[in-house]
């Protein structure tokens, strides 16, 4: 029902002492630089840093390492340089190195993320709490608009179609049109039952058949779940007398009717 765009995976190596950050893949290059042009204004113009900035970072990193990582001589005829210590070629060379596995690390799991998409979309479906029993998650097919309510058409898992009725302002709150994503949520005690063969004709504009999965008795109402097509259920909450009435148990079919003013609408963040 709904596309998805392919998903990968990135990630940075951070280098840190103790529980403060050395630096990451821009002070590597920094100290990259300072290396191969022998300059750390060069270094630092290359990288769009100010002079004072590349410094800073220089101090910082030789304070956490413990041991100088970048040295200074002074004088001479080309008035001085700024050169790698032999750790800090080191620490580049080993970073470079860590990066890469890093790097194909992160390949491999990326060419498993395929349907990573529709997981994460599960996920944030399940991890939403809601005290209506029934909850339809689908897409809008069609906004009809009204002068005080609009009255929308979503298809839900299943293939199934269910109405809502809303107000103007919700459909604008909710950014309700078609193709959003769109939960429909309806209260047990909101669904009416008709048993099979009831010839009937009802105004309740939403109507799902299936088959009675499940009926437990209390001492004034039942609930009975419908497993609808697709394994979708929907559960009521009707009378003990009404069951009897209705003659339902399970493994007989049965409709739920609900109005569309008894849906209420929910969209994803």
């Amino acid at each position: 029902m709904t596309e998805h765009a392919a998903l990968g995976l990135q990630g940075q190596i951070w280098i840190t002492a103790g529980e403060r950050s050395i630096g990451g893949h821009g002070r590597m290059q920094l100290l990259a630089l300072i290396d191969e042009l022998g300059s750390i204004s060069k270094a630092a113009k290359n990288m769009k840093m100010s002079y004072k900035a590349a410094w800073d970072a220089v101090d910082h990193m030789n304070n956490l390492a413990g041991e100088s990582l970048v040295s200074r001589t002074t004088g001479g005829k080309g008035g001085g340089s700024t050169k790698l210590t032999a750790r800090g070629r080191q620490l580049i060379d080993n970073f470079m190195r860590i990066e890469q596995a890093h790097q194909a690390f992160l390949a491999q799991l990326s060419e498993q993320a395929g349907g990573m998409a529709d997981d994460l979309l599960m996920l944030r479906r399940l991890s939403m709490k809601t005290s209506a029993r029934n909850q339809f998650y689908g897409k809008v097919l069609q906004v009809e608009k009204g002068a005080v309510n609009d009255a929308v058409e979503l298809e839900v898992t299943g293939g199934y179609r269910i109405w809502a009725t809303v107000t103007c302002e919700s459909t604008q709150a909710l950014g309700l049109a078609s193709g959003v994503e769109t939960f429909a949520l309806i209260k047990a005690s909101s669904i009416i039952l008709a048993a099979d063969g009831d010839n009937l004709r009802l105004s309740a504009r939403n109507q799902l058949t299936g088959t009675i999965s499940r009926l437990q008795k209390g001492a004034v109402n039942s609930e009975v779940v419908i497993t609808l097509a697709g394994e979708q259920t929907v559960a009521a909450i009707v009378t003990n007398d009404s069951v009897t009435a209705l003659g339902l148990a399970e493994g007989k079919q049965a409709t739920a009717v609900f109005k569309a003013s008894s849906v209420i609408l929910a969209t994803p963040l």
